[in-house]
């Protein structure tokens, strides 16, 4: 898809037409201007020709409900996004920013699959409307969309920002601004920037260790920016926009996952406007997710200590749907 491209192939045509586009794409999201009947036939066939709506995917799915897709992008490269379904009717997409990863952390399988590009606003958005469709289907709708997916978000910061812009607003999909939320490793330049942005979206740090030492044993990124340097930027964030950060905490069996680590996190994380989200770790061939009896522990002391905790039930399993994990045995089947 490229959405871009449209009002340069319809500028010829009259304005309300254009309108007419948006509803067909984002509110009613036809899967081929065929469907768009009230565009003249003409001008169905030069869009067909020129913006196909096609959005090439292999789909897998879990026992759990979740769907995990491999979307391929117009040069080839690979993307991988999952939606979510929650018992409650809730279904949470989990997108992609970037094809691959810069920073390398140890623990995240697209890390290790190295870095090609920053996807586009368009590539952003087109991973949503894929989803979109298959909804409406169903007579259901996305509820929320969180960039925790392939890449670091604030590293293509514009076009991120870009298109949850365009699914914020009422020519786009009208999606809330609270119902998006960024997860990033910390780059203090774009969580400032962020705070400037006057978009009520969700922020998350993925933290996991509670210190700076164990921090950059599992993120590279530690030894460009500091955790106290990264806190400091997340207070200048609280104290500009007065939300709350969700501090990401992945316990990894025997790394970061013991009483000590717990206690230390309880240290750091005393009188924050946050709360702690606690993620069992999907196995990899590096690690091992914890125990139930250590995450139980775990999560005891932390409240213990006075943080707001939410344990996160681990979906698709069955499909990799941890980031990166399809794409990899993919890639190496290739």
């Amino acid at each position: 898809m490229n959405i871009s491209k449209l009002k340069e192939v319809i500028e010829d045509q009259p304005k309300f037409r254009f309108k007419q586009i948006e509803q067909a794409i984002f509110r009613d999201f036809v899967s081929s201007w065929a469907e768009v009947t009230t565009l003249p036939a003409n001008l169905r066939a030069i869009l067909d020709e020129e913006c196909s709506l096609e959005i090439k995917v292999e789909e897998f799915k879990s026992d759990d409900g979740s769907v995990k897709i491999l979307l391929e992008l117009e040069d080839g490269l690979k993307i991988e996004s999952v939606m979510l379904s929650h018992r409650d009717g809730r279904h949470t997409i989990c997108v992609s920013s970037q094809v691959g990863c810069p920073l390398g952390c140890l623990f995240c399988a697209t890390g290790q699959n190295g870095y090609k590009r920053n996807l586009t606003r368009d590539e952003i958005v087109e991973q949503v409307l894929y989803f979109s469709r298959q909804l409406k289907a169903k007579n259901e709708q996305v509820s929320n969309i969180v960039f925790m997916g392939m890449g670091e978000p604030l590293l293509n910061y514009d076009n991120v920002i870009a298109a949850i812009r365009l699914m914020n607003s009422p020519e786009g999909m009208g999606l809330g601004a609270r119902r998006f939320s960024i997860s990033t490793a910390g780059i203090p330049k774009g969580i400032r920037q962020l705070a400037r942005e006057g978009l009520e979206v969700n922020l998350a740090l993925s933290l996991h260790a509670p210190t700076n030492e164990l921090r950059g044993q599992l993120m590279p990124i530690s030894k460009s920016y500091t955790l106290a340097q990264v806190m400091k930027s997340l207070e200048d964030y609280v104290s500009a926009t007065n939300r709350r950060i969700m501090f990401e905490y992945m316990t990894i069996r025997g790394i970061n996952d013991e009483p000590i680590h717990a206690k230390q996190l309880v240290k750091l994380l005393t009188g924050w406007l946050g709360f702690v989200n606690l993620i069992n770790y999907n196995e990899t061939d590096l690690f091992l997710p914890s125990t139930a009896e250590r995450m139980t522990s775990f999560k005891s002391i932390l409240e213990k200590g006075g943080l707001k905790v939410v344990q996160r039930y681990s979906f698709g399993k069955s499909i990799d749907a941890a980031c990166g994990q399809l794409a990899g045995k993919k890639k190496k089947k290739d």
